[in-house]
């Protein structure tokens, strides 16, 4: 027997319907109404199902492997006259915390440059020497091998270090633009 079918035999709900007008078009209208309230009665007696519970665990795991990311800002050293010329750029190492790392930098595109004799490339294949240095004295030449990188231990966010450029005084080469592309590359 349904919830409603108890409430239309209750002893209420006759007491309730025997009192009502008999047109039909206001029984109808009460008798809605009426049955909606015993049904809302109704539901409040009704006892909610008791469930019971179970849990269970699990493991959620990951390992995560040493990384790096590197990039690069570029060096531009302006207008050169003959005089001694520095300039900076920029090389960026993102590495997982505690990663060991070394930044090396190639020798260029220039036809028999070494990373101790870089050169730039101008109109009629024209060369223009320069350095890149680990310091502002340029003491230290930032090269492609052990001995010679720049090194870090990274900490989960981008390290910027400094590219430090020289173009020696007295080169007297053609006017015009010179160009090098220079590969930055971390060993992690």
């Amino acid at each position: 027997m349904t919830c409603l079918d108890r409430a239309v035999r209750s002893p209420h709900f006759r007491r309730l319907m025997a009192g009502l007008p008999t047109h039909p078009g206001k029984l109808l209208r009460i008798s809605v109404l009426a049955g909606v309230g015993l049904m809302g009665t109704a539901a409040i007696g009704l006892s909610p199902a008791v469930a019971a519970t179970a849990t269970s665990t699990f493991t959620v795991s990951a390992t995560v492997a040493a990384t790096c990311l590197i990039s690069a800002a570029p060096l531009a050293f302006g207008t050169y006259t003959g005089v001694l010329l520095a300039g900076t750029g920029s090389v960026s190492v993102t590495c997982t915390t505690t990663t060991p790392y070394n930044v090396g930098l190639s020798a260029g595109l220039a036809p028999g440059a070494t990373v101790t004799t870089r050169q730039m490339t101008g109109p009629a294949t024209a060369l223009l020497g320069y350095v890149l240095t680990q310091d502002a004295a340029h003491a230290t030449n930032w090269g492609n091998t052990i001995g010679s990188w720049m090194g870090g231990s990274g900490n989960g966010a981008a390290q910027v270090i400094t590219v430090y450029g020289q173009i020696a005084a007295g080169q007297f080469v053609v006017p015009g633009t010179y160009t090098d592309t220079i590969t930055a590359t971390v060993n992690y």
